[in-house]
């Protein structure tokens, strides 16, 4: 594999100094870019896209050729996991995502299995050692999963949910089921992010999109629990580089010195925490990702600029900030508007690191 010409973001997980402040997006290829809606009409559907190699690394790397983005995200989706376990993923219009066999019976649950990564999810390691071959040492490529507890959500709800009324009962009255669903779950998850790290990725994020919807107690036992024991089974050295690790909770910023503590290099922020707070709480056990509000992209390019600079400045001259949204990019959001983003955060950054 070619050496990387642009290793800032990796040197800003790890703490270490860098010239200016890195910055990728969650969700950086989709719907927001015509190029992308092109690939997938040419696909068919987002499940073929996603498990076309030679399509995913198409989309993964459209925004890099728009914008200086300093890392690359697999272009996959986190019920990949649940769908291998035979839950039966599909996508219904308007609706989002569902599984035909949602996790109801007590049966259902002793049943299940982590799958094998190098069996029903081949198609995703294929993508990322595609992936890895076409950005040619560029930017480093950032593999990711949901986390055990935002997985079991969707097996346990069978999509999407307001309320969390069969997941959160299903804890509540059952927990034995519950962290059998965890369990199984969180060794599924670390075999699929190690067989990433395996086939090229020299990232790794977890999602945990839905912890933020459980009381602190719960976070704690149905959650945190599952985060560090997934952190703890991650592979910290490949080809003699470390691969770091990133965690992030929607909604976690009452945690956040916890999630510090599990043993990732770096925390996710969500838009509702300011960010020079959080490096103040966290010092320097971890670095911190994020965390512009989404849809500040919708307002004039001089607002994206301020409050891009905004972040910047609350997290000041210190190393250990990658930018990113405080969540994923919404596909309404204008391809111009990003340019503005990533083009301040360079320059301001850099000035921030001169002292100007």
């Amino acid at each position: 594999m070619s050496r990387l010409k642009n290793d800032t973001f990796l040197r800003a997980l790890l703490r270490q100094p860098t010239e200016y402040t890195p910055v990728w997006l969650m969700r950086q290829a989709g719907r927001y870019l015509p190029e992308y809606c092109e690939t997938r009409k040419r696909a068919g559907s987002f499940l073929q896209l996603c498990k076309s190699p030679a399509m995913a690394c198409e989309v993964t790397l459209q925004p890099l050729a728009r914008y200086d983005l300093d890392a690359a995200i697999l272009f996959s989706d986190i019920l990949t996991v649940p769908d291998a376990m035979g839950l039966g993923l599909y996508f219904a219009e308007g609706e989002g995502p569902r599984f035909e066999r949602p996790l109801r019976d007590e049966w259902e649950i002793r049943n299940l299995s982590a799958p094998d990564p190098h069996a029903e999810l081949q198609y995703v390691m294929d993508a990322v050692a595609e992936i890895r071959r076409a950005l040619d040492g560029s930017v480093p490529l950032i593999g990711f999963s949901g986390s055990p507890w935002t997985l079991a959500c969707y097996m346990v709800e069978g999509g999407s949910s307001d309320d969390y009324r069969k997941v959160k009962s299903l804890a509540y009255s059952r927990p034995d089921l519950m962290h059998h669903i965890l369990e199984v779950t969180a060794q599924a998850v670390v075999k699929y992010l190690n067989a990433q790290i395996e086939a090229g990725a020299q990232a790794v994020m977890v999602f945990d999109s839905w912890g933020g919807v459980l009381s602190e107690a719960a976070y704690r036992e149905f959650s945190l629990r599952y985060l560090e024991q997934v952190v703890a089974g991650l592979i910290r050295e490949r080809d003699g580089q470390r691969v770091p690790s990133i965690v992030f909770t929607k909604g976690g910023g009452l945690w956040l010195e916890s999630i510090a503590a599990i043993g990732c290099d770096a925390v996710g922020l969500d838009w509702t925490m300011d960010i020079g707070r959080a490096r103040r709480l966290v010092g320097d056990k971890v670095a911190l990702q994020g965390n512009l509000d989404p849809n500040v992209l919708f307002a004039p390019p001089e607002a994206v600029a301020t409050e891009t600079r905004r972040v910047l400045d609350a997290f000041g001259n210190h190393p250990g900030h990658v930018f990113n949204l405080g969540h994923g990019i919404s596909q309404y959001t204008p391809p111009e508007s990003v340019s503005v983003l990533v083009d301040t955060v360079h320059a301001h950054s850099r000035a921030i690191r001169a002292g100007a």
